[in-house]
């Protein structure tokens, strides 16, 4: 899907560029970290959209129109202008791989690179970014409470717009989908496509045994029957019944049948019993219908019968959290010809203080389990002696402390550009998949669970932790 997203930018980002223009900044070096802050729905989440991030990166360049237009809003002086015809991303990129889980405060994309550059990213890494990773962390969620049943992203009519509903079905398979609905999203990104029938193909026939049937006939070793649309237990399940009897008699086997509406944990139960009596122990059972973790955990609590999963509002939507609340910000400045300077935004809401300075994110890992533990967030050059006990404190309540002595840490930033230029490959959808699944099988159930999920350690640094606290005081005393 490529295509020219050069000013997917909002005007205050140009506005900036031309200050810093006219004040001689564009020389001045400028990290900034992309992270996303803490709230009451997400305890952790699932990285995503860092392919479709660099592309745009890489693409990045002002066209004759583009420039024509910028003109024409009578803001812009010739200089600037004329910077722009050549502009495009010398700097640097650090992130976390996609399906990495993350938590408020990590810097999931790091920016380091002159100024006007590093600042003009921010609108589309955050569009890209925040939407990505909120529907990754969904679907994680949804596969969670599933319990190793497959969940088929169903969303795409439902999504705000094209891009959410192609880009929101990769995500989704990160975060632990097995197929989409989406035809397109199955062609550009490879991931397996799955559907059957809707209502309107039963009614489009003189009766719903005539409709199932003619379905059969045509898919006849790919054939899963939606039955509901008239009366699902005296209607739907017998006549699909039927048909397999007519399928089998010809050497085929039936797929299953799909419930989209009513009592599912009831309707399941029922039909399973039906299918089973009737010669059909393996026919699975796919549900589908305004689904999401809450639900889909609610009916397996009730013994539904139920083998696939069909989600889609609720999915591409995020629905109990629209936004995952992504931010960019300034950490630190190397002004031209000068020595580094910590950056950091104050206010009196203390989640919203800002961490300085150029970070790593340090996982630690018991070594006798191999989970993770706690991670501990570092200015970029700190290294750690896994051969010495490693004690970390709350960034708060700095009286909660936990000492490690058996354990192994992992760096989860890594560079993607280095002046401008990729410096790794770019895993497949597949490779990004099955490393998405490691790093939730590294995590206990008490994080990853629905409900009340425990609290997972972010801790900063010695070092770090100084640095902040040293320019929270030089501010404040300087402002009163």
């Amino acid at each position: 899907m490529a295509r020219d997203l050069t000013l997917l930018t909002d005007l205050y980002q140009l506005t900036m560029m031309s200050g810093y223009l006219k004040n001689g900044k564009e020389k001045d070096i400028a990290v900034f970290d992309l992270f996303f802050r803490r709230n009451n729905i997400i305890s952790y989440s699932v990285a995503a959209g860092l392919q479709q991030a660099v592309e745009y990166i890489r693409s990045i360049h002002f066209t004759d129109e583009d420039i024509a237009y910028l003109r024409s809003l009578r803001l812009f002086d010739k200089n600037f202008l004329e910077y722009l015809k050549t502009f495009r991303f010398t700097g640097d990129v650090y992130a976390v791989p996609e399906g990495t889980i993350v938590f408020p405060e990590e810097p999931l994309v790091t920016v380091k690179a002159p100024l006007l550059e590093a600042q003009f990213l921010e609108t589309a890494l955050l569009n890209i970014i925040n939407h990505q990773t909120l529907i990754a962390t969904k679907a994680a969620k949804i596969a969670y409470a599933a319990e190793g049943e497959t969940v088929m992203e169903f969303g795409l009519r439902r999504a705000q717009g094209p891009d959410a509903g192609v880009y929101g079905a990769r995500a989704a398979v990160i975060g632990g989908c097995g197929s989409t609905s989406n035809v397109l999203a199955g062609q550009l990104f490879g991931i397996p496509v799955a559907g059957t029938h809707a209502h309107s193909w039963v009614m489009n026939f003189p009766s719903e045994y005539e409709a199932f049937r003619a379905y059969a006939e045509i898919f006849p070793d790919a054939c899963l029957l939606l039955v509901d649309t008239y009366d699902t237990l005296r209607s739907g399940v017998p006549n699909a019944i039927c048909v397999f009897n007519e399928l089998r008699a010809k050497g085929h086997e039936p797929k299953g049948i799909r419930l989209d509406s009513g009592d599912l944990a009831y309707l399941s139960k029922r039909a399973r019993v039906m299918l089973d009596e009737a010669g059909y122990p393996d026919a699975i059972i796919c549900a589908s219908g305004d689904l999401d973790e809450y639900l889909i955990s609610s009916l397996k609590s009730q013994g539904a019968k139920i083998d696939l999963w069909g989600v889609g509002t609720k999915l591409i939507t995020s629905a109990d959290m629209p936004a995952l609340g992504g931010v960019y910000k300034l950490s630190l400045l190397y002004p031209q010809g000068g020595e580094k300077v910590p950056k950091i935004k104050l206010s009196d809401n203390s989640d919203k203080i800002t961490n300085p300075e150029f970070k790593q994110i340090y996982r630690i890992y018991d070594k006798k389990t191999g989970k993770a533990e706690a991670d501990l967030l570092c200015v970029r050059d700190e290294e750690i002696d896994e051969s010495k006990p490693l004690t970390i404190f709350h960034p708060k309540d700095t009286w909660k402390r936990t000492t490690f002595t058996d354990y192994k840490v992992r760096p989860l930033s890594v560079p993607i550009l280095i002046g401008g230029e990729p410096v790794r490959e770019a895993p497949s959808l597949s490779e990004i998949c099955a490393y998405a699944k490691a790093e939730k099988d590294s995590f206990w159930d008490e994080y990853k669970r629905i409900d009340n999920p425990h609290v997972y350690k972010v801790d900063l640094s010695q070092r770090l932790y100084d640095i902040k606290n040293k320019l929270i005081t030089e501010i404040r005393g300087e402002n009163g």
